[in-house]
């Protein structure tokens, strides 16, 4: 993860200039930083790569937040780690900046809250009008800065880690800027923590990594539980839900990706007296008594479909997303490529790899290439679908749309943008003044 990160990465393994990987909160956009500054790519097509802006007015880029696909962008940089600074892209002009008691590790939007984390601190803005509402001093020590942050304005929920030892969740209504409730959701420490895109759920994993679990909010109820892999000890890299969150993502230092689906397995009913209801039951019971290792193994579901990546030794940022109407899993790269993946939301199964990007260039496809051999031709369910002449069914679609996956009426679409709680073309909304604080 990016220290902290959600739904992107941070790279310090000195393969290339690109030192952070990062997703806008719909993910439809990408944003990298470099050593020599950032860009932002829009992701609305598979074949091609649309770069929205780039500066280099700042050099070491380790953080850049885009808040949805408006012109507000957050940038913090190596040569000045305690400053955030915040700008209106199109403009061209610095909304504000301001200065911490010790380095930004992390920072979340929504377009009701920004909220940036040090290690042992929380700074919750209105981002509105960029005032302080509220900070939270001495929280467990957090050295990366991992945190979440619902991007649903009405559920806005913070969660943090609650413990330095244990795998514990605080979560924090950033709305009314209260503790909603604690979670004992790992016996080690906190590795990735992610909320849905309603915030009505929150999905972690721990420093060992092999576990995932899912929590509903916020009354922090036991939901799901996967596991990916047999490994003791991996290192996250990403842990999201796609936008409608039927399926969750997770990526981590080995080479495959892990994609969950959220589905509740009908229990059989007491009068079942078929063969397989007696095994299952046998089974169920036969766990209570087995180490708990063994038991949590047998009642863990295991993934819904993979991917194979062709590269290891470089961070990558993974997230879900619905382009041209089919869903797709897209892989970015510290090596400076971009992976996009076919994913069959019936079947599963090992995702076929359908496009490359270089994050280099000015936003061209890069010659289809996946090193020296030519990208696979897509055989897959969502390739099949791509090729017929009309819409996929809804019946093949279940729960995606146009808009990302997100069910109308939860978010606030972008052509809204303007009457909700942020109003990037009021000038009155962000006078360009520099704040020192706070």
């Amino acid at each position: 993860m990016e220290p902290g990160g959600e739904g992107g990465a941070s790279v310090g393994d000195g393969s290339t200039d690109i030192c952070c990987l990062s997703y806008n909160q719909d993910c439809t956009s990408l944003a990298i930083g470099m050593k020599t500054g950032y860009k932002l790519f829009s992701l609305s097509s598979v074949e091609q790569l649309d770069l929205v802006h780039e500066s280099y007015d700042l050099s070491d880029v380790y953080i850049v937040e885009r808040l949805f696909s408006s012109s507000l962008v957050v940038v913090v940089s190596h040569s000045k780690p305690r400053q955030m600074n915040v700008f209106h892209f199109k403009k061209g002009t610095e909304i504000c900046n301001y200065n911490y008691s010790g380095n930004i590790l992390s920072i979340r939007l929504n377009r009701q809250r920004l909220v940036v984390c040090l290690e042992e601190s929380v700074y919750i803005h209105n981002i509105k009008d960029m005032k302080l509402l509220r900070t939270l001093l001495n929280i467990p020590r957090n050295p990366t800065g991992l945190s979440a942050l619902s991007i649903n304005h009405s559920n806005s929920y913070l969660a943090y880690p609650g413990s330095a030892s244990m795998g514990e969740i605080m979560v924090y209504d950033a709305n009314i800027l209260k503790i909603e409730c604690t979670i004992p959701a790992h016996d080690s420490p906190l590795a990735a923590i992610t909320f849905n895109s309603t915030g009505t759920k929150l999905a972690s994993a721990s420093e060992k990594g092999t576990v995932i679990r899912v929590f509903s909010i916020p009354e922090g109820q036991r939901l799901y539980e996967f596991r990916r892999g047999m490994k003791r000890y991996v290192n996250i890299s990403s842990l999201i839900f796609s936008m409608d969150s039927q399926f969750l993502c997770v990526s981590s230092n080995t080479e495959t990706v892990h994609i969950f689906k959220l589905e509740h397995i009908p229990e059989r009913s007491e009068e079942n007296s078929s063969w397989s209801g007696y095994v299952g039951k046998m089974f169920m019971a036969a766990s209570n008594y087995l180490p708990s290792q063994v038991s949590d193994m047998m009642n863990q579901d295991r993934a819904f479909a993979t991917v194979r990546l062709s590269f290891l030794g470089h961070k990558n940022a993974c997230t879900l997303v619905t382009i041209q109407k089919l869903p797709r899993l897209l892989v970015s790269s510290s090596s400076g490529h971009l992976y996009i993946y076919n994913l069959d939301p019936q079947d599963g199964g090992e995702c076929v790899l359908i496009r490359k990007h270089s994050l280099h260039g000015s936003g061209k496809l890069d010659a289809g290439r996946e090193g020296d051999g030519e990208t696979p031709t897509p055989v897959s369910y969502a390739a099949t679908v791509a090729g017929q002449k009309g819409p996929p069914s809804n019946s093949m679609m279940t729960g995606y749309s146009e808009d990302g996956g997100a069910l109308r009426g939860e978010l606030i679409p972008e052509h809204e943008f303007a009457v909700g709680p942020v109003q990037l073309d009021d000038e009155k909304e962000f006078p360009p003044v520099s704040i020192h604080g706070p």
